[in-house]
């Protein structure tokens, strides 16, 4: 017998949470359509200082619980959304609402990235459905495509600006010449970045998101530690100004590459051609490119986060679920998760490389920083000198090698580090082309 509604309870009203509960009231019309019945808002399971916000006071108070159990003993609930955020309790909140047999809803990357596996053999058993598209990207469609739309491809790389706080200060660095802690400073200002913004730019919120991404694309389990994770806090604003003297970006990557049966995931900060796309990306957006063999190059672009774009995800992901629940539809939503692909120690990875060191300023130095590059085969594409300081007689240089191996490069910066000539080696960035 067809439904005459579907019962939705959502867990948390902050930001995302209380973006969600008002689009599920203001377009309550329209979403009725796009499902065939009405979606009733049952319950909502909050913190104590959540009933002090501005949403809660507009809301019925018997919507309103700060008791699981009550939450969890509402009568009609057949949609369980998440958006509270952080590992526990959300992790055990959703094997609950699985485990009733309910479908669930959730924008929480923390948890996907470490419990994927986990999650979706509960959600298979009980045979309902786990979906988790505001978890990657905000707004950006990606774990549908990756999932549904490019599901004949065999996935080669993926390479991603997946955090839009780090885009932000990155992006302000390369344009306004500014430091890193006034960069930081402007994104708290304008809300994009925390009071605490260690997750962002430590490179942790991108790590979680890539986790989730090459599971998908690659079919195969990719946990947050098999990710080679740098953040953008050594970054200085003379890189920026090398880096466009060399024809170069600066951005945060998200990269993922398989062949040979390997895996290769990692997050840092990198070199990029100034006139390739992703170098154009700037602000708060994010993008992700992916290649693959029948598609070729695929490029998602959007904002990744707030309010809004998440919510848009959210919703989607609600009605989704309510439409297989009208259709009598249990879990259609798959990943493979295989376990013989081998991750890449990121020693093992080639690329191309910058280096910014301060060196004694006198004839003879630059062949001894050659000759020790060249031991470990390591060789300079260009070499350029920079500011010279006369009072202490030293020079900055900057250096860009051929494609070599990391642990050639982490070899001769330990050995570099030794040189008496050299007086500090000032930073070492990965280039991609």
């Amino acid at each position: 017998m067809k439904k005459q509604s579907i019962g939705v309870g959502l867990m948390g009203l902050g930001v995302v949470g209380g973006q969600v509960a008002r689009v599920l009231s203001d377009k309550a019309e329209m979403l009725a359509e796009q499902v065939g019945c009405p979606l009733v808002l049952r319950k909502i399971k909050v913190l104590e200082p959540d009933l002090a916000r501005p949403q809660a006071k507009r809301m019925s108070a018997r919507l309103l619980t700060t008791d699981e159990e009550e939450f969890f003993a509402t009568p009609g609930m057949d949609i369980v959304v998440e958006a509270i955020g952080g590992e526990h309790p959300a992790l055990e909140y959703l094997k609950r609402a699985l485990s009733n047999g309910q479908q669930v809803v959730t924008a929480n990357k923390e948890v996907i990235a470490k419990h994927a596996a986990e999650l979706l053999a509960l959600a298979q058993k009980k045979n309902v459905g786990l979906r988790c598209e505001a978890s990657v990207g905000g707004g950006i469609p990606l774990v549908s495509p990756f999932q549904y739309d490019l599901a004949a491809n065999e996935i080669r790389g993926i390479y991603a600006i997946i955090n839009g706080t780090t885009n932000y200060i990155l992006s302000r660095m390369a344009r306004d010449g500014l430091d890193f802690s006034s960069a930081l400073r402007q994104a708290q200002e304008l809300g994009y970045a925390e009071a605490d913004p260690s997750n962002d730019i430590e490179g942790i919120d991108a790590v979680y998101k890539l986790a989730i991404l090459a599971s998908l694309a690659f079919q195969s389990q990719v946990r947050p530690e098999d990710i080679y994770c740098e953040g953008i806090s050594r970054l200085d604003s003379r890189d920026f100004r090398y880096a466009k003297e060399l024809g170069f970006a600066i951005k945060l990557l998200a990269i993922a590459k398989q062949s040979n049966g390997s895996i290769e995931v990692r997050v840092h900060p990198v070199f990029i051609p100034e006139d390739s796309f992703l170098a154009k990306v700037d602000g708060v957006y994010n993008a992700v490119l992916a290649e693959g063999d029948l598609a070729g190059k695929v490029i998602f672009l959007g904002e990744g986060a707030g309010a809004l774009p998440t919510s848009s995800a959210v919703v989607a992901d609600i009605v989704q679920a309510a439409r297989d629940i009208s259709l009598g539809v249990g879990n259609r939503l798959r990943w493979r998760l295989d376990s013989g692909k081998v991750i890449k120690p990121v020693s093992q990875i080639e690329t191309r490389y910058y280096l910014r060191m301060n060196i004694a300023d006198r004839a003879g130095v630059l062949a001894q920083v050659a000759r020790v590059l060249g031991d470990h085969s390591i060789s300079i594409s260009s070499a350029i000198q920079k500011e010279a300081d006369k009072l202490t007689q030293t020079a900055e240089i900057v250096i860009m090698t051929h494609p070599a191996r990391e642990k050639a490069m982490r070899q001769a910066l330990d050995e570099l580090g030794g040189l008496e000539v050299v007086k500090e080696i000032n930073n070492f960035v990965r280039v991609e082309v």
